[in-house]
Parts: structure tokens; sequence; C-alpha cells
């Protein structure tokens, strides 16, 4: 496996871009499963998760060119089996649900994997579709749906979840009559998708509030559409700015995605100008600390949880992160001990003290968000950071390494 190697202590500066969101690719790539014909999409990200996604729709019969603009056309769904041996690995698998069911009228999906982050269960996801008239059954690991054609209505998600949301609206989209969606997620790539599906002719509107409402049509048309830009990538090097006493200029990113977080930097003693597509951050001589309790989208997101303790870990001070989202999501914490961070968990706190330096050590990535937590706190360590398990990463960053030495880093990939 590959292991990431980092010398730290050098402050970043320079340029660098952000890639497509991964979150609003996957769900985008899978409603092609709607149309017939030959949907573009443009700014996706290389990731080993968008791989998957393409190998489990090409699976269906879907035919896929391209890397950052990728075509993809699925005239005829062959196959609506999505196999646990695809789907393992990423749970996002289970956006195939809701468009298959739709579509094809049948859809037989293994029950996801992904990160060990916490239950997040499906059960959202199969109470709407049986609420819409799907017949719905759990056997041998697998969800099967079954409707001749899905019917509208009034949904309530008990919580708000991203891919519930995105699953049930892109279901309801072909389904006859109206479906309202209530306590939706609200979350940019959300947004991204509905303007997706609307350019395939999809009635909806609401989408970016808690009530969104679609009138399915019969069929939809082939579109051309742009990903967002990611977020969380944004946010990890803005962060990473802050904590190596650097300067960044942040393109193609959208600071409106960003305000809880540039909010926090800004109380870190953090300067952040922004303009359309660009951000441009510089460190502080002392960075004060902060607390923070993720929510549901606008508010602070759990995606950028770990890489903000890292932060915290070097702070003046103390700060409590709270984290509501995700029960299992400190996994990261046992390794920044390791490197020299004073962090101590009480339920589903995190009370950190800031400490004047980390050690670097040999650690292990457990989960996504948390191997970008790890090289954070490696660029600022004393000393040398061996991070194993980074395969992890690649699922979310795109050729991170690289990245960061552009903006001077001493990080390097090795076998």
């Amino acid at each position: 496996m590959d292991k990431i190697i980092i010398n730290g202590g050098r402050p970043l500066y320079g340029d660098v871009r952000i890639s497509g969101a991964k979150n609003a690719a996957l769900p985008i790539l899978a409603s092609a499963l709607l149309t017939e014909g030959t949907n573009t999409f443009h700014n996706i990200p290389d990731l080993v998760d968008i791989k998957t996604i393409k190998k489990l729709l090409t699976s269906m019969g879907a035919q896929i060119s391209g890397t950052e603009t990728v075509e993809i056309n699925v005239d005829k769904i062959t196959d609506c089996t999505a196999s646990y041996d695809l789907v393992k690995t990423m749970r996002a698998s289970i956006l195939v649900l809701g468009p298959l069911v739709a579509r094809a009228g049948m859809a037989k999906v293994s029950l996801p994997g992904g990160c060990a982050i916490g239950a997040r269960p499906v059960n959202l996801h199969l109470k709407a579709l049986e609420e819409m008239g799907a017949h719905v059954e759990l056997s041998n690991g697998y969800i099967e749906a079954k409707a001749k054609r899905l019917k509208g209505a009034e949904i309530s998600f008990d919580l708000p979840t991203v891919t519930g949301t995105e699953n049930i609206m892109m279901a309801a989209t072909l389904a006859s009559g109206v479906t309202v969606l209530n306590n939706a997620a609200r979350e940019p790539e959300i947004v991204n998708l509905a303007d997706v599906l609307k350019g395939m002719g999809a009635k909806i509107s609401g989408a970016g509030t808690d009530v969104i409402t679609i009138e399915g049509v019969t069929s939809l048309t082939p579109t051309e559409a742009e990903v967002i830009p990611d977020r969380i990538e944004a946010g990890t090097f803005m962060i990473a700015a802050g904590m190596t006493g650097g300067e960044l200029n942040i393109t193609g990113c959208n600071p409106h995605h960003l305000e809880a977080l540039i909010n926090k930097l800004r109380d870190t003693g953090m300067e952040i100008s922004s303009s359309k597509n660009r951000l441009k951050v510089s460190s502080s001589d002392k960075i004060n600390s902060v607390d923070i309790k993720t929510t549901p989208h606008p508010g602070f997101p759990t995606d950028l949880q770990a890489q903000m303790m890292a932060y915290m870990s070097i702070a003046s001070g103390l700060s409590v992160i709270s984290e509501t989202v995700f029960e299992n999501r400190f996994m990261h914490v046992s390794e920044l001990i390791r490197m020299g961070a004073d962090i101590v968990i009480q339920g589903g706190n995190a009370v950190v003290r800031g400490v004047p330096k980390l050690r670097g050590a040999q650690i292990m990535a457990t989960d996504l968000r948390a191997s970008a937590s790890l090289v954070l706190a490696a660029l600022v360590a004393e000393g040398q950071t061996e991070i194993s398990r980074v395969y992890h990463i690649d699922r979310g960053y795109e050729t991170i390494e690289k990245k960061f030495s552009a903006l001077g880093a001493d990080i390097k990939r090795v076998k």
C-alpha cells in the first residue's frame, strides 16, 4: 500500500486550484440512469470513488468516456443489480437505487460500505420509496425494490439526509404526481444535482431549502452540466494555510459554500478575502482557540471537523469540538495524540488543549477526512511523519501530495 511521507515545518505559499466536488459528482453521474442518450458532465474529479461509480454504472449498461469531462450514455439499462464487490467500498453506491427503480421499475443494490464513521442507515431511503409505492425487501445483504411506476408522496425525513434527499429526489422525477420532501438536506451538492435534473427536464423547486417539491414527468432527456467546486477540499487548504503560517490563493472555489468555516477561521485570527471564485487566506502570528459544533448545512460541516481539530491542536488555549452528525468521527484522535496533541474525548465532545508543537510519527489513516487531518498535522510537525493506508485520502482528494508540494511542502508518496 502507498504511504505519504512528510517533513514538516514549511509554510505554504502560492496558488492552488480546487477540483470538482466528489459529493456532487457521484449523484450527478448516477442521474444519467434516468435518461436515454448521452449526458456530458464537466469538472469531474479523478478520484477512486469516481472510478468506482463508473465501474458500477458500466456494469448496468452505461457507456462512459472521459475523465475531467465525462460523457455517459445509458440508452438501455442491461442489469439492475449493484453487486457487493463494487458497493462495499463506497456508500454513495446507494445513489443508483432511486434512479433504477424510477426508470427500470426495479433495483437490487447491496447494502453499502465506505468509511466506518457511523451507522448512516439507509432506512430513510427505503421508507421513502415504500411511501412512493415501491415494494422493498432486504434479502442476503441486498435491497430489492420494485414498482411499475413510483407515485408522488409527501415524505418527511426523520433527520436531514444528503444521500436520502438525492436518491428520492431522483426517483421522484419520473414518478406520477407530486412528491414533497420535508426536512430535506440543504447542501450545495443537492442544489447542483437539482439543477442537473432540471436541465434534463425535471420539475423541481425548493432545492437548498428544507422543503423540496418535485412534479413527476414521463421522461427525461440528456443534458450538459458542470459539477460545483469541492468545498471540503477548499476548506482543507484554507486550514493548511492557517496551520503552517502561510498564505494561499485558492482558486476555482465558491466562497458562499464555505461561510461557516470562513467565520470560524476569522475567529482564529486568519485574514480572509474573497471574490466570485477565489479566496485569499493568510495566517496570523497567534492561533486563537475556537469551539466547533458540527451540524447539517448551512452549519459547520462534519467533513471539516477532523481538519479543524488538527488546527486547534496547535492553537493557544482550549477548544471544545462537538460532533453531532456521525457518532464515530473521532477516530483520528488517537493518531493526533501520537503526534503530541492533547485531546480528551468526552462523549460526543473532544476537548483540545493547544500545544506548542507536534512531533512527526508513524501514523495510520482510518477514514477519508481523518486522512486529511493527519496530513495537515504532519505539515506542521517537527521531524518526519509517515502516513499509511492513504488509499482513504485518494477517495476524496485529487493528487493531494502534488498540490501541497507545489505550495512548498516537503511531501511525497512512496510505495
